[in-house]
Formats: C-alpha cells, structure tokens, sequence
C-alpha cells in the first residue's frame, strides 16, 4: 500500500504518543516510588528513630532514679523515674502509631516493652514502692539482677535502633535510586522529544515541503503561460496523485488552447471571406442603386412613349402587355430601393444621437397623411421617450410599421392605430396596435423573412422586405421584435381581430463597431446599356 502524508503522519503521530505514554508511565512510576521513600523516610524512618532514642532516654532516666533512690533513700532521686514513665509512654504511643502492630518493627518495640516491663516489674516498682530513709535492702539484695534485666532492656533498645538505622538507609539507598531512574526518565523524555521534533521537521521537509515547492514551481511556470512545462509528481502518494491531476488539467489546457488557436485560425479565415463577400455584396448594392436602375426607368419611360404614341395601333392586349411591363419595371425599382435600404441598415450613416421619438413619429405621421387621409385612419400614441440610436433607421421602423397598419386594414372598419410605450430595466418597450385583419399565428416567425408573403401582389403590394427591415434595426439599436397573439383574449370590439408588434429598444447605447459612412469603391466602371 503506497504511504500517503496523511499514512505517514498517522502512523507518525501513533508512534510518538505510544513512546511518550511508556515514558510518561514510567515517570508515573518513579514519581509514586519517589513519594513512597520519602514519605517512609520522612514520615516513619525518621520519626520513629527519634522516638526510639526518646524512649532509650525515657528508660535510662527511670534506671538512673531507681539506682539513685536505692543508694540514697531520699525520695527526690525518684522525680526522673516518673518523669521517664511519662516519657515511656508518649514514646510508646509515637512508636505504636508509626510502626503499627506488625511486622519486624512493632516485633522490635513488643521486645523492648516486654523487657521494660520485666525490669520495672522484678526491679523498679518494688524499690520505688520502699520506704525512704535510708539505702533500699532490695536494691542491694537484686543488684545484679537488676544489671542484666536493665542491660537485656539495652540490648533490645540498641536491637531495635539498629534495625530502624537499617530501614532509613535502605529508604534514603532508594530514594537516591528512585532519584536517579527519575532523572533518567525525564533526560529520556528530553531526548525523545528532541528526536521526534527533528524528525517531525525532517519528514514534514522530505514528505511535504520539498514536494510542495517543487509543484508550487512547475504551477507558477504553468501559471506564467509555460504550458509545455509538465508539472512532476515527488513525496507521498496523495501529492503524486494531485500533481498527475494538475498535470492532466495542463494538458486540457493544452489541448484546448491548441483548438482555440486552430479554431481563432478558421475563424480568422472565414472572417476574411466574409470582409470579401460583403465587400462584394456592398459594390452590389452600390451597382444596383446607381446602374441598374436607369435601365429600368428607360424600360418604364419607353414603354409609356410607345403606349401613347401608338395608342390607335395598339388593340387591349397589347395595352395590357404595355401596362404589365411597365408596372414590373416600376416593381423592380422599388425592389432594388427596398434591397438598398435593407443592406445600408447598420453600415452608411449608422451614428448614435438622442432620437426624440415624440418628434420622430410626428415627421412619419406627416409624411403618410395622405395615406391617413384616405383611410380615414386614427393614430395615437402615448408620450414617447428620447433614445440613444440613429434617426433615419428608427424612422424607417416607424414608417413601416405605421404603414403596415394601414395597408392590412379591415375592409369594413377604418384603421385604428395606437403607439404605445414603457420602460423595463435596461430596455423600452414598444407596441404597434391596429384592429386590421390580422396575423395568423403560425406565420409569427415568418414574417419577418426577407421576400416572405401571406398575401399575393393583387391583394396587398410590397416587395415582403418592410419587417425583415424592420427586424434588422430594431436588432443593430440592441432591441427584439415579435408578434404578440396574447392580447387576442382581451382586446375590446374595436380592435379585433388586429394585430400587435411589440419590440424593444435599448436605453443606453450599445457598442456597435463604427460603419462606413460612404458607399463603396467600384472595382471598375459599370455602364448602363
């Protein structure tokens, strides 16, 4: 199983904690130790060998009154006989609350008070209970009675202080031993804690820091745009793990900006032939505008020459072929205007100003009058802001639109128009109202195609270029259009079944890239035939 950091300092951390515990346990230990021979030495050892030695003085001092009393008879010589008695047994009691009632030391203490009690009983009592006066009798008569019961009492005394002389050098031996296991330990705690700390900095430098530095650089060069540099993988599993990833992201990266540079390289290409194609397109325009149109007129005009000058020659039918002539001339004028006025949107005299639209929509109303006139139309509108755009193309939007709603009027209602306004964030909403014939929901889409008809030419002219123009500005002024069928429940009498374009214009100005203002320059000249 490959060892990764977080293995390694599991393992590193288990080890160190079990060394410490067996230390710790140990100090533990010699510390308990330390305590028990000091307080053995402290509180027993020493102790009781001051009360042993208070009990030897106690025992001499009633030898010495008793011998004293027997030599002279006076009963003063008694006082440190009873004095001693005093002190035997207050030492007594220090000794029997120090050594307790077992073991070899209480044996000790019941021998040296069995021997006292033999002495003071055969000797002691019966001199100090004698009358005074003159030398006790009994004293002489037991003289050397009294010296080998009193020395018996020595003997034990001395037994006694040896063995406790015994046990307070074998608690001070331990102590010093217990000492020097403790210092030891804690000398082995040092140096192990010294070990594992520079082990811990060894190992964090050889399993981490080292990798880490070494990955933070290939990702710093990776990062400053040296994508060719691999990013390597040292240490522990989990960092060779991250560095492949990182590396495998690299690669991505690589990959993907090899595709971009491939792909920026097509798109450049075709942006290129499209530049071509649109400068073909716009010499186009510029041919049709300015060429093909004076073909046209003199079709028209010498067809209208021809009618009126042979009018008596010419029976119905070639009336008609005259007329259809001239009314497909006149058509195709008006179709090349249209393609002229579609192509320029965006492209020749596109500048953003402030568009009062108020004023706006009063230079469209005037220049359709007549057509209002005739239709006996109403037009309304609510107040209108002033936007960001271009004048001649949201004059165009309007004519359109306006015009659009005159032209597919209802046959039995006159026109009502209403022009409506608000503003949503970012963006004005306009809606065009009329109560004309109406647009079937289905071709919503597909009125907005260039040449894209739903009636024929003898119902209602046009080239089917107006709302593809109209799709076109609303689009380079930021905006959408579309037809709205959902006003078709709630609309009153007047206004069915209608029609609503809504569309939106933008606020602020877009960025648009700038436009050439002027038409392009022929390859070479062109001449009407």
């Amino acid at each position: 199983m490959p060892w990764t950091t977080r293995r390694a300092l599991n393992v590193s951390v288990a080890v160190a904690t079990v060394l410490l515990l067996v230390l710790g346990g140990s100090g533990v230990w010699v510390h308990a130790r330390a305590a028990d021979a000091t307080g053995r030495l402290v509180e027993r050892s020493g102790p009781a060998l001051i009360a042993a030695g208070s009990l030897e003085n106690a025992l001499i001092n009633q030898e010495t009154g008793i011998r004293g009393y027997a030599l002279t008879g006076q009963r003063q010589f008694l006082d440190p006989y009873h004095d001693g008695l005093s002190q035997e047994k207050a030492a007594t009691g220090r000794l029997r609350a120090l050594l307790g009632r077992h073991g070899p030391a209480a044996q000790d203490l019941a021998r040296v008070l069995d021997r006292t009690e033999a002495w003071q009983r055969q000797i002691a009592r019966p001199v100090a209970a004698a009358p005074s006066g003159s030398p006790v009798r009994l004293a002489a008569q037991r003289a050397g009675e009294g010296l080998r019961s009193f020395a018996a009492v020595r003997a034990a005394l001395g037994t006694q202080q040896r063995h406790l002389e015994h046990e307070r050098a074998r608690a001070r031996a331990e102590l010093r031993d217990v000492g020097a296991l403790q210092n030891g330990i804690f000398s082995a705690l040092a140096a192990v804690g010294f070990v594992l700390l520079v082990l811990a900095v060894v190992g964090l430098r050889r399993a981490v820091t080292d990798p880490l530095g070494t990955l933070s650089a290939d990702v710093r060069a990776v990062a400053r745009g040296d994508f060719r540099r691999p990013v390597r993988g040292t240490g522990p599993a989990d960092l060779r793990a991250l560095a492949s990833d990182i590396d495998g992201m690299r690669q991505r990266l690589v990959d993907e900006l090899a595709f971009r540079d491939e792909t920026r390289a097509q798109l450049d290409a075709q942006a290129t032939e499209l530049q071509r194609s649109n400068n073909e397109l716009e010499q186009f325009a510029y041919v049709a505008s300015h060429d093909l149109q004076e073909p046209l007129r003199k079709v028209a005009s010498f067809c209208q020459l021809l009618q009126r000058r042979n009018a008596a020659q010419l029976d119905d039918r070639a009336q008609q072929y005259i007329a259809f002539a001239v009314d497909g001339a006149n058509r195709m004028q008006a179709l090349i205007n249209d393609l002229l006025a579609f192509s320029r949107v965006g492209r020749v005299h596109a500048e953003h100003t402030d568009v009062d639209l108020e004023a706006l929509l009063g230079q469209v109303l005037e220049s359709l009058s007549i057509a209002i006139e005739e239709s006996a139309a109403t037009v309304t509108h609510d107040p209108l802001p002033t936007i960001p755009g271009d004048t001649t193309q949201l004059g165009m939007l309007l004519q359109n639109l306006l015009s659009n709603a005159l032209k597919f009027r209802s046959p039995d209602k006159p026109p009502v128009v209403h022009f409506s306004a608000r503003r949503t964030d970012e963006h004005w909403q306009f809606s065009v109202d009329d109560n004309g014939i109406g647009i079937d929901p289905a071709y919503r889409e597909k009125i907005f195609v260039i040449f894209q008809r739903l009636h024929t030419r003898e119902s209602y002219p046009g080239t089917g270029i107006g709302l593809a123009l109209c799709k076109k500005v609303v689009e380079y002024h930021g905006g959408t259009i579309a037809v709205d069928h959902a006003h078709d429940h709630d609309q009153d009498q007047d206004h069915a079944p209608g029609t609503r374009i809504t569309f939106t214009l933008a606020a602020h100005a877009p960025a648009i890239p700038a436009p050439a203002t002027t038409e392009p320059a022929l390859q070479g000249e062109v001449t009407a035939s």
